[in-house]
């Protein structure tokens, strides 16, 4: 006579890679940030490059100022990566010529395949900051808190990209999900790289 099997107890969900150690996830956060604002910075210098030789010179300064917002948010992550000792990801080259590539792309696509651009993009950045909010309202509320202001930032600019026209953009619905699957393997690789 067999022996009945044991139910064996529901093992716990693993952690989410990275949130051990506060030290190690302090460096995930400032590394992947950092990497992210690098990403905006390039993607509005693409679109405005492409823009300025165009008769849209009025988006081109749209997208000049959003650079510059995106740059307060890069300088400051620079400082806090310096500050805490912390090195960026290794790949800020090639997020940085991926970053290009992307803003030059969809601005050569059309002001309404840059609009849908910024708008997948800031939608994956912040929801991320979001994320992260929660995570550090508790350990460390003053990061927290300029991570809050920077998303609030970034839900301007997806706002924005929506008012004007980021929806019409041809084949959007493939579009946004190409950028924003891109955005989030970017993120994980920055994470941990």
């Amino acid at each position: 006579m067999t022996q009945p099997l044991k139910p064996v107890p529901p093992r716990p969900a693993p952690p989410r890679p990275g949130q051990g150690e506060s030290r190690a996830r302090l460096e995930e956060i400032l590394r992947v940030d950092h990497a992210g604002e690098l990403a905006a910075v390039h993607i509005y210098r693409g679109q405005s490059a492409v823009f300025r030789q165009t008769p849209h010179i009025g988006l081109a300064e749209q997208f000049t100022r959003m650079e510059g917002e995106e740059q307060v948010h890069l300088d400051a992550f620079e400082t806090l990566l310096r500050d805490n000792k912390v090195r960026p990801t290794a790949m800020t080259p090639v997020w940085r010529l991926a970053a290009l590539g992307l803003g030059v792309g969809t601005a050569l696509l059309g002001e309404k395949a840059a609009h849908a651009c910024t708008e997948a993009v800031e939608s994956v950045i912040g929801e991320h900051y979001a994320d992260q909010v929660r995570e550090l309202q508790a350990s460390d509320p003053e990061l927290a808190a300029q991570l809050s202001k920077y998303r609030d930032d970034e839900l301007g600019h997806h706002d924005h990209a929506v008012a004007q026209g980021a929806h019409e953009a041809p084949a959007y619905p493939l579009l946004s999900a190409v950028i924003k699957a891109g955005c989030r393997v970017a993120i994980k690789i920055s994470e941990k790289l």
